[in-house]
């Protein structure tokens, strides 16, 4: 705690005092990210927008890579699968894929052609089934997405509401919309496919992120007990730089295991994989550096809203 102090004092780990600045990073990246998701869009898959899911059985196991290869070449161009998502089953020699065509399910004819060239390529294939998803589920699922994340959301702030105060509850959310929107501009930017597990993802985030901000909001509750001489701002940078090392223990041990999966973890999950990387570094930045800074200057701007009322006599002194 020593050197920590030390550090502050010059000014090095003044992360409150900074705080304006860390807002104003933020508030490009949001404005970036909605930018981009309003110009390109996302690249909504098959759960939501249509398509068809087949299981095809090989006579070895085949790699995600070699049928795409397939399934990318001249002979199936007019069909552009380069965004289908394959995904080979552990354990078998069954690969299923998603696709779709001009935002279509597949026709027999078009299954019967990739069946054609992949066993040209690989070896004998055939069909084990063939659903096809349509457009108006896809919708339903998505709307179900979007109220699960409003949920979740507003759940967050009545949960922290109730345990601290209406002010922090508000930061939190504010802070989980700032790492959602990041992660949704990167993959509308990169093009990446965003399907169920995706939505998934999106909810792990935002429970990763709630929990180190709620450490972060217990240190500052505890600091306003006990060192009321301090100010708003001392007692928040403490806070921060008590929980610092255990927040940036966590995200690394979690990182490292969420890069093994992404790396290591096959085609089917690096989308999956991806999302939570990018929530971690966003959701680790925005519980240290965003939240509480929203708390803050809340809470000085409505003390100073206050003492304007003392001051012009439209409140008490003991009700400021």
């Amino acid at each position: 705690m020593e050197s920590i102090s030390e550090l502050r004092e010059v000014g090095a780990l003044d992360i409150i005092g900074k705080r304006r600045t860390y807002l104003a990073i933020s508030a490009i990246l949001v404005v970036i990210g909605v930018v981009t998701l309003a110009v390109k869009g996302l690249n909504l898959g098959v759960d939501f927008t249509g398509g068809s899911l087949i299981r095809l059985r090989f006579e070895r196991s085949v790699t995600a890579g070699e049928v795409s290869s397939v399934l990318t070449s001249d002979a199936l161009a007019d069909m552009n699968l380069g965004k289908a998502v394959i995904q080979p089953i552990r354990g078998t020699c069954d690969v299923q894929v998603r696709a779709q065509v001009e935002g279509k399910p597949l026709s027999d004819l078009q299954v019967n052609k990739i069946i054609d060239e992949l066993s040209k390529s690989l070896g004998y294939v055939s069909l084990v089934e063939s659903q096809m998803v349509e457009a108006v589920i896809g919708k339903e699922l998505l709307n179900k997405a979007i109220l699960a994340i409003t949920l979740s959301c507003v759940g967050i702030v009545a949960y922290v509401s109730l345990r601290f105060e209406f002010k922090f509850g508000v930061a939190a959310v504010c802070a989980l919309i700032h790492d959602t929107i990041i992660v949704l501009g990167v993959f509308a930017l990169l093009g990446r496919q965003v399907n169920s597990p995706f939505i998934a993802a999106i909810l792990t985030i935002i429970g990763y992120s709630i929990n180190d901000t709620i450490v972060i909001y217990d240190k500052i509750r505890e600091n306003l007990k006990f060192r009321k001489k301090e100010t708003i701002e001392e007692i928040a940078n403490s806070s921060i730089l008590q929980t610092m090392t255990r927040s940036i223990n966590t995200v690394v041990t979690t990182l490292l295991a969420v890069l093994a999966l992404y790396f290591f973890g096959g085609a089917s999950i690096k989308d999956f994989s991806l999302a939570i990387i990018l929530g971690l570094i966003a959701g680790t930045y925005s519980s240290i550096c965003i939240a509480p800074s929203i708390w803050v200057e809340w809470t000085l701007w409505d003390k100073e809203r206050k003492m304007r009322q003392v001051t012009s006599g439209r409140m008490s002194p003991k009700d400021a």
